[in-house]
């Protein structure tokens, strides 16, 4: 007698194989999520070369920066999987929905953050010496969302180290404006993230975990404006400190213009809007990078 063929339920994952739920793990098809990390590094890096910083410089950083971003999805997926499953947007994860185990996916975070360690082991003891407390803070920052109420300002914590390992990587040391770029760069993703967190802030509320949109409430549009406007001012005031140009007061102006349009995006706080805005965010810092780039060529 022949068995009855198990039939998986309708709305089971379809079978994927292990490379494709890997890259679903690190959100592969969705680069937004390390492009926003990618140029404010970089703008940090020329800055501090005071233009190209060399082939090598230039290699390991973007690699850096996707391996870095790679491992934060593993590890937040990990410690959000029992969150996620509440949440539409991030119901079928890999991890959530049980596809990828939680042994495979911390196994995955550490393979990528070993080797973007080996990258930093490429360039000096001060720069790897800054590798530490960015790896500490961004296995800490998933975490945060439970009792802390603006988990963004970690995040961007997590993310703007790039810019003290980009000037300890060509000065050797993190000069007073290193720093400045640095919140600057908490600023941007205190704006961009707190955008993103708009888009699950009912679904949020209901689990009980906290982000900068939950606490912000009824503020949250000005304060994103105000956070991007930081991240402008600080960026313009240290760009102009390397180099009056009008390439970077036009670039600054394109940047200032889309944040604008974020505006008209966020204002009535629609799922959709926020979403849209959260994903071209990285743009406004694009637009800041370029104009670095041509006013020190």
């Amino acid at each position: 007698m022949n068995a009855t063929p198990t039939v998986p339920p309708p709305d089971a994952p379809a079978p994927r194989s292990r490379l494709a739920l890997y890259l679903d793990l690190i959100r592969w098809d969705r680069p937004a999520g390390w492009l926003v990390l990618l140029w404010p590094t970089l703008g940090a890096l020329w800055l501090a070369a005071g233009g190209f910083p060399g082939w090598h410089l230039l290699v390991v950083f973007v690699l850096g920066t996707i391996l870095m971003r790679s491992a934060g999805c593993c590890i937040n997926d990990v410690a959000d999987r029992d969150f996620d499953r509440h949440v539409k947007r991030t119901a079928r994860r890999p991890v959530t929905s049980g596809q990828v185990s939680v042994r495979e996916a911390l196994l995955l975070g550490a393979a990528l953050a070993l080797v973007a360690f080996g990258l930093a082991l490429t360039t000096n003891a001060l720069v790897i010496a800054w590798s530490v407390p960015a790896l500490l803070v961004t296995i800490a920052y998933p975490f945060t969302k439970r009792f802390f109420a603006m988990p963004q300002a970690v995040l961007g914590i997590a993310f703007g180290f790039g810019i003290p390992m980009a000037y300890a990587a060509v000065q050797a040391t993190v000069p007073l404006e290193a720093l400045w770029l640095f919140l600057g760069k908490i600023a941007l993703v205190l704006a961009y993230d707190t955008e993103y967190a708009m888009v699950d802030r009912d679904d949020d509320l209901k689990i009980g975990m906290k982000t900068s949109a939950i606490t912000l409430g009824r503020a949250d549009v000005a304060a994103v404006m105000l956070f991007f406007a930081t991240y402008l001012a600080i960026w313009l005031w240290i760009a102009l400190r390397h180099a009056s140009s009008g390439f970077l007061v036009a670039a600054f102006g394109v940047a200032a213009a889309q944040v604008v349009w974020h505006y008209t995006l966020i204002r009535r706080r629609e799922r959709a809007g926020c979403f849209v805005a959260f994903s071209k965010s990285h743009w406004i810092s694009l637009a800041v990078f370029v104009g670095i780039v041509l006013a020190l060529a």
